[in-house]
């Protein structure tokens, strides 16, 4: 635990302020209204479905350069590296085109023309945000599986930064710029994430630690199609367990949003407070991954085994205690975010589910970075689609729309549910794996 921590804060700290991102938008779209929040959550459910589909693709990086840490061999790190950049550009096409038309997304959530139009004035600016978002997802995992989580944590803080007085400008006016709404969100997170990219290209040519990776300029190298094939082997399965993951959450508003705008608001809240926990539980996964890449690296089988255990002994503990401190305190949290007492009223009895969802969450999560480790994604993502589609989002829609119709709870129920099945599924998985590698 004492090696687990070290490497952990620094990826909460940076976590914590790419989920401000989210939260600042929240809170200001809370003040403009329901119809503006209401899009909001459509319209980011729709770019993180699709930037974080792509995003665990180029996140397969980690995983390898860890191994090649490990080894030594820091030039083999470094070409890993440079492979994943060039996987981010060729993904960004089809990101791209999909931001720019999310007309599938707004039939999916039932939407009339004119929220249609609020979501794609909020989609259409985060097309220009996609490529700096994925290059630095490359940086942020070759930066962590080399040990140099603190570097990544000062961009991300530095992108927070940015967004947010361009968040106010953009939002509600300043002097000649008008007030742009919904729209003024996705603007803010364009610029503040080329500037971030922007920095970290810079930091990777200045900052001494990187040299001996050998890191070219991307421009001035190819594609090397056998590292690829390497990288897109172990991250398709990885983006694939990641998109059921996160689509499990982004498919609720989605439907939920056919229950009208004061419930997909209540459920925007209660979501963005339950991604700002699981940031706790992804630090601790994305510590434990790394070290244990590190590990299996260097042959050391038996420190991989520790470090594994331990990592999942510190997440439930973790998660139970936070989940409980904001199950208790729901209703001044809530308080927080709006003061429309019907939004509040929607957001109130889904947070009652807080507590058990998040201890599935940093079960599975944990237990799953871990796994990434040993390269084992194929069978996780077969548990995901069973457990987050097939018994959260079936088993929702069910207790959404069946015959009792219970409403937006009934998705929270079932993805509670369904999160908790993947978190004790994973764990078996993650036992099988130890006792094969002794």
């Amino acid at each position: 635990m004492r090696r687990i921590v070290p490497q952990a804060w620094p990826v909460l700290v940076g976590q914590i302020a790419v989920m401000m991102f989210s939260t600042v938008d929240t809170l200001m779209m809370g003040r403009v209204g329901p119809s503006d929040l209401a899009a909001l959550a459509v319209g980011s459910a729709a770019y993180v479905t699709i930037f974080v589909g792509l995003m665990g693709v180029v996140l397969a990086v980690g995983p390898i350069a860890g191994h090649n840490f490990g080894a030594q061999d820091l030039p083999g790190a470094g070409q890993s590296f440079v492979q994943a950049q060039w996987l981010s550009v060729l993904l960004c096409i089809p990101g791209c085109l999909a931001l720019w038309f999310p007309d599938p997304f707004t039939a999916l959530a039932q939407l009339d023309a004119a929220q249609a139009d609020k979501v794609r004035a909020y989609t259409r600016p985060e097309a220009f945000a996609l490529p700096a978002a994925l290059l630095f997802t490359a940086f942020r995992g070759f930066s962590t599986a080399v040990s140099r989580p603190k570097a990544v944590m000062a961009m991300q803080l530095t992108g927070l930064a940015a967004k947010v007085p361009l968040n106010a400008v953009l939002v509600f006016g300043w002097g000649p710029i008008p007030a742009m709404g919904v729209a003024g969100c996705g603007w803010a997170t364009a610029i503040a994430m080329v500037g971030q990219a922007s920095v970290a290209a810079l930091l990777l040519r200045r900052d001494a630690f990187y040299r001996p990776f050998q890191i070219p300029h991307l421009w001035a190298t190819r594609p090397d199609w056998q590292e690829l094939r390497a990288l897109v082997k172990l991250g398709l399965p990885m983006g694939g367990s990641i998109l059921v993951e996160v689509t499990g959450f982004t498919f609720m508003a989605f439907f939920i949003a056919r229950l009208g705008a004061t419930p997909v608001a209540g459920h925007q809240i209660a979501v963005n407070l339950v991604a700002m926990m699981f940031m706790i539980a992804l630090a601790q996964a994305t510590a434990a991954g790394t070290l244990v890449a590190q590990h299996l690296g260097a042959g050391e089988k038996r420190e991989a085994r520790i470090v594994g255990r331990h990592a999942m002994v510190l997440a439930t503990l973790v998660a139970a205690a936070v989940g409980a401190v904001v199950a208790l305190a729901r209703a001044p949290i809530v308080g927080l975010y709006t003061a429309n007492a019907a939004t509040a009223a929607a957001a109130l009895p889904l947070l009652v589910w807080v507590w058990f969802f998040h201890l599935g969450d940093a079960l599975q999560t944990v237990a799953a970075y871990v796994l990434r480790a040993y390269q084992v994604a194929t069978l996780p993502m077969v548990i995901y689609v069973v457990a987050l589609w097939g018994l959260g989002i079936g088993g929702g829609y069910l207790l959404a729309f069946g015959p009792r119709g219970v409403g937006a709870v009934g998705f929270w129920q079932a993805a509670t549910a369904g999160l908790l099945t993947a978190g004790v599924l994973l764990s078996l998985l993650l036992r099988r794996v130890f006792n094969e590698n002794r």
